[in-house]
């Protein structure tokens, strides 16, 4: 006989996924994980039995539920864990944290009763389990809705809709313990299979692994089939990850990253502003739309567009001096609080600002604009 959970899909900026409440689920954690995998169909390449969409992008779970009663969450609204959904694999990645689906949790919680709906805009303090960390999320509200229709355009969404806003800045150091998790800007990293290489590692959002787009032989401007289409090029990305991940203390082994820590530190190459072919949105990104370029590897495969966490990430990381991506970027925009990245579907914004006192440094806004909306409200049968 088949069990019946209340779920609902909702896009949240160019990811998509389901949300769950705390309370249908098991609370024990292997049951826990076991019904999240049969609501995605996975294991399984087309995830066919299940909701999941067969990418990572769409293959992911946010579970909301009553805030804590102690520690850093218990003045919060609610609580959020997010999951990354393995497709061909049996497992629930739970040590990331989605930016995108992060703007629809706020919708969520407005539209399910969990916060009171303020107009003409609701702040949500959400406190995310995955990284301890509180995140403000702003949402538009009328006559006590989320407001879903408006003039605010996402690059790699097709149509318009309401802009949310969601700030990050409590997140620096979750994943690694600091800001910059080495004490550096940048690190050289002698990696087994591929040599030395320079590294910048910044953990805001999700920890991050940045590197010269020019030191592994692409300009940053290619797109994301030609970069997986590039057998030898994805290797090489992911043993730079994997041993980032060691050196920011996240890893253990690098030779176990793939499987242990499949999502993060994500990794990313960053190149100065160029012309290049928009292939989704079948135009031209010229190089004064952008500050850099970025091209984002997720869950060992590029990102069609540019995650939600990797913009705050990045565009903080642009505004620490020695880092690769300030380096990267326009040296005239520098001090601009608006970072704009170029990445495979457009150019996506975000305000950051950073006070660097010494060799401390303080991250005081890290945001990001996204859309969201209800796709749909339901019920999921699993076996």
């Amino acid at each position: 006989m088949s069990t019946s959970i209340p779920c609902t899909i909702l896009r949240g900026g160019t990811s998509k996924g389901v949300y769950l409440r705390e309370g249908d689920l098991p609370t024990d954690p292997k049951e826990r994980e076991a019904t999240i995998l049969a609501i995605f169909g996975s294991p399984d390449k087309r995830q066919i039995d299940g909701l999941g969409g067969a990418d990572p992008l769409t293959s992911k779970v946010c579970i909301l539920g009553p805030p804590p009663t102690t520690g850093r969450g218990k003045s919060a609204d609610l609580s959020y864990t997010f999951g990354q959904v393995e497709i061909n694999e049996p497992s629930v990645d739970f040590r990331s944290l989605c930016g995108n689906l992060t703007s629809g949790v706020g919708a969520f919680a407005i539209w399910n009763g969990l916060v009171a709906a303020v107009s003409p805009m609701t702040v949500v303090r959400v406190y995310n389990t995955n990284l301890d960390s509180m995140l403000i999320v702003e949402v538009p509200v009328l006559d006590g809705r989320p407001v879903e229709s408006g003039d605010f355009t996402i690059p790699g969404v097709p149509g318009s809709g309401a802009k949310i806003q969601v700030d990050f800045a409590d997140t620096a150091g979750a994943s690694a313990g600091a800001l910059l998790p080495t004490g550096n800007p940048c690190d050289r990293l002698n990696i087994k299979g591929v040599g030395k290489i320079d590294v910048s590692m910044v953990d805001i959002g999700n920890a991050h692994a940045f590197v010269r787009a020019v030191d592994l032989g692409c300009s940053g401007t290619e797109s994301a089939a030609t970069i997986d289409a590039d057998t030898e090029l994805s290797r090489i990305l992911e043993r730079i990850r994997a041993h980032a991940g060691v050196a920011m203390g996240m890893i253990d082994d690098p030779e176990k990253a793939a499987k242990v820590s499949p999502a993060t530190p994500f990794v990313a190459m960053v190149a100065p502003p160029q012309d290049y072919e928009n292939v989704i949105g079948g135009n031209n990104v010229t190089a004064d739309e952008s500050q850099f370029l970025s091209r984002l590897m997720f869950m060992q495969q590029m990102h069609k567009t540019y995650a939600g966490t990797s913009t705050v990430c990045t565009g903080v990381a642009s505004r620490i001096p020695g880092t690769i991506v300030h380096e990267a970027r326009r040296p005239s925009d520098r001090d601009q609080m608006i970072v704009r990245i170029g990445h495979p579907a457009g150019v996506i914004e975000t305000e950051s600002a950073v006070d660097i006192n010494g060799g401390a440094y303080a991250v005081n806004r890290a945001t990001l604009e996204r859309t969201a909306r209800r796709i749909m409200e339901g019920t999921v049968y699993i076996l």
